[in-house]
């Protein structure tokens, strides 16, 4: 592999990890140019309910049956949102800007109940829903064929790149066709150390009120849908993720409780299994990933590269002088991406 990771060091106006983690999602300027533009499409899933994809608008892929050649496509690039994200998050629209800049089509599928509309089956979406993720991937890969052929990238973004790299290890070398390569940017990795992290100090003051808020609202949507479906007076009792995780997430998707959630849903104990070059970049300061519980190099396999800063907070990186900007995360990010892979470190 050709492609030096490069340095991050934090603006000297924007010190600590709650700071570069607050910053950026708030103020930072996120893209040059017009805001990014997104076509939605509608994907039907097999279970019955939906999930609604948006593409970068000037990447769109071409209706089914056009006229014309086929040809080859630009590198296509999936981006999993994080917990409560969706294609309006400050990275979504930073990678946006990047893939708009170097010709790359985008897509960003949202997770059920991430769109703006609530899902239609008794479901949510969890930190470890390889499944998902990887029906997802095969009809990306089959519309960047439909396209011409090119690459297939994908990066997660927190939640979203546990999964990524869950779905990664789970599938070990069936991975390989799928795609090309894979980032998790600030996945929490143990999702036990995770979850306590977030559920104590400042964090359970701030950063947990802000996700229980939009969380327990869909949550009673869902209960409105489907009477019965968990105990309403549970909800409104539920004062952390943990609490929300053990009452909602957990049951509605086959785990027995919350720590067999976190347990079984973790992708640290598959990254030695994982068989398609993948990056896991995590800030040593990021208030909800503890520095101790991040993977050590003899805890993945050779086709996993750790990248560890120092700085940089929970999906921050800002550059520059104010008001700051992201546009260090993508461009390091998405120069991984594309460098060639074909020489793999070996740890």
């Amino acid at each position: 592999m050709n492609f030096e990771l490069p340095a991050y060091r934090a603006p000297v106006w924007l010190p600590g990890g709650h700071g570069q983690t607050i910053w950026p999602a708030l103020y930072a300027r996120r893209f040059v140019g017009p805001r990014p533009r997104w076509r939605r499409e509608r994907w039907d899933t097999p279970d019955g309910d939906f999930i609604d994809v948006d593409w970068l608008h000037a990447d769109a892929p071409p209706a089914a049956g056009g006229a014309g050649a086929i040809r080859a496509a630009p590198p296509l690039l999936v981006l999993f949102h994080g917990l409560e994200g969706s294609s309006r998050s400050h990275y979504a629209e930073a990678f946006a800007g990047w893939a708009r800049a170097h010709g790359l089509a985008l897509a960003v599928p949202h997770f059920r109940g991430c769109s703006g509309e609530i899902n239609r089956a008794p479901r949510a979406y969890h930190s470890g829903d390889h499944a998902e993720i990887g029906w997802l991937l095969r009809r990306f890969r089959a519309a960047q064929a439909a396209r011409g052929g090119g690459p297939l990238l994908a990066v997660g973004i927190s939640l979203g790149g546990n999964a990524l790299l869950r779905w990664a290890g789970e599938w070990g070398q069936a991975a390989r066709p799928v795609v090309d390569a894979i980032a998790a940017v600030c996945a929490p990795l143990d999702l036990a150390a995770g979850g306590h992290a977030i559920g104590r100090g400042f964090n359970r003051q701030v950063y947990n009120r802000v996700f229980l808020r939009t969380m327990k609202a869909k949550a009673r949507a869902k209960l409105a849908q489907h009477p019965g479906l968990f105990d309403a007076a549970a909800l409104r009792a539920a004062r952390d993720l943990y609490a929300f995780d053990d009452l909602f997430t957990a049951p509605l998707h086959g785990f027995a409780g919350v720590l067999d959630y976190w347990r079984r849903a973790s992708a640290k104990p598959l990254l030695p299994a994982i068989r398609v070059p993948a990056l896991a970049l995590n800030a040593r300061n990021d208030p909800f990933v503890p520095a101790a519980s991040l993977p050590c190099r003899d805890e993945v396999g050779r086709w996993v590269t750790l990248w560890q800063p120092d700085e940089g907070g929970h999906v921050g990186f800002a550059q520059g002088a104010l008001p700051g900007h992201v546009m260090w995360l993508p461009q390091a990010v998405g120069g991984w991406l594309l460098a060639p892979h074909s020489e793999l470190p070996t740890h």
